[in-house]
């Protein structure tokens, strides 16, 4: 199969390696540049295009990443029985659940004391895969079924509150509603619920059934452009119609172009609908056109994807090393401000530091480049100690 190197899949590791890119660029951006600490990008009253987009292309990086961790654990249970992938799926998720709670949420805010608990992308990576586990055991039509009811029936829900901080309040939340809590002097913080990401994860491990070996390269193509091109269809459509799939409707703007913002600024927490139309749909469409795609680029870009955890971890720290260490060589700027006792998206304290946006770009595409060597060193090490099992955690 040509897209078949050493037992990875160059398409797969493409689209995961891309997305990992992307996904540094929003996080630079939270860190460096100074307008993230007075508006949400995403307001139409305040935005720029340019703005407006380096934050909303971003969207497609936790689902598709969730989807993708799907279609892995599938290729995976190639080579493992039901049992085996099941005890690997609940440990790998327990051990992803940890790095969210203690070593993520450290390098975000830098505090020793841990003032704040963010349960967001790795925490709903983690908490998936152990629902996973317990799926897989079901017949892949069931699995498909309950997987497509979720995402698209679980807007209905939109309108279910428990106020308060109670242990329900919370539980709920962690389900379908974000929100902030306080326990105690913590503060918690639920980004990212698990319904439906659990659903996008279990749908990934249905489509790795086209990625199975023996399986026709051009009907996978086929199958990814038709899914991809029906997805997109549907949020056309039901975003035209305001009618269902996402909570915030789209409006008039003051002109064409602000309008198209409105049209497609779909609700990412918790992922509405037609965020998953959008996104997922774009993925689709992305794995069919790179099928065959080969080149210096795609096996660069293919390395971030091959390591993504390893990645991910340490990108987050290196932007907020940047961070105080600009702080410290900038006159008037306390760095040691940036061991965060509030969350940086919400922070009012940070206003006044930053750069501009043009500056957030290059560092991001200098911690990129800079990355690269560390990631195909790891690459190569993993590639030449697959028998080593700790390495399937990271």
């Amino acid at each position: 199969m040509s897209t078949i190197l050493k037992n990875r899949i160059t398409s797969i590791d493409f689209l995961r390696g891309t997305i990992m890119i992307i996904m540094a660029l929003d996080h630079v951006r939270d860190y460096l540049y100074s307008g993230s600490f007075y508006y949400d990008p995403l307001d139409l009253t305040k935005t720029s295009g340019v703005l407006f987009f380096t934050r909303w292309i971003t969207h497609f990086c936790a689902p598709i990443f969730m989807l993708l961790a799907g279609t892995s654990a599938c290729l995976i249970g190639q080579k493992k029985s039901k049992k085996e992938l099941s005890i690997f799926l609940v440990k790998r998720g327990l051990w992803l659940i940890f790095l969210e709670m203690f070593v993520v949420n450290f390098g975000w805010n830098f505090n020793i004391a841990f003032p704040m608990f963010f349960f967001i992308t790795i925490w709903a990576l983690g908490l998936s895969m152990i629902i996973l586990a317990a799926l897989i055991h079901l017949p892949k039509q069931l699995i498909l079924g309950i997987s497509l009811v979720i995402i698209f029936g679980h807007n209905l829900l939109d309108g279910v509150h428990v106020p308060g901080s109670s242990l329900e309040a919370f539980g709920w939340s962690l389900l379908h509603d974000q929100q902030f809590f306080m326990w105690h002097k913590e503060i918690l913080l639920v980004g990212y619920p698990i319904v439906p990401l659990m659903a996008v994860m279990s749908l990934g491990y249905c489509l790795g059934g086209w990625y199975t070996t023996g399986y026709d390269v051009v009907k996978r193509q086929k199958n990814l452009l038709i899914a991809g091109s029906c997805c997109l269809v549907a949020f056309i459509v039901l975003r035209y119609t305001n009618v269902y799939g996402d909570p915030v409707k789209w409006t008039a703007q003051k002109d064409a172009f602000y309008t198209f913002l409105s049209f497609i600024k779909v609700n990412k927490y918790p992922p509405s609908l037609l965020y998953l139309l959008l996104t997922l749909g774009s993925a689709f469409l992305f794995l069919s056109f790179t099928e065959k795609l080969k080149g210096k680029v795609v096996d660069v870009v293919s390395v971030y994807g091959r390591v993504p955890m390893f990645y991910y971890l340490i990108h987050i720290y290196i932007i907020h090393l940047i961070a105080i260490i600009a702080s410290a060589l900038t006159p008037g700027q306390d760095w040691a401000i940036w061991f965060l006792k509030q969350p940086i998206w919400f922070t009012r304290d940070l206003k006044g530091y930053g750069f501009s946006l043009p500056v957030a770009y290059l560092t991001w595409i200098l911690i990129v480049a800079g990355l690269y060597p560390l990631c195909k060193r790891y690459d190569t090490y993993k590639q030449a100690n697959k028998a080593k099992w700790w390495l399937s955690y990271l």
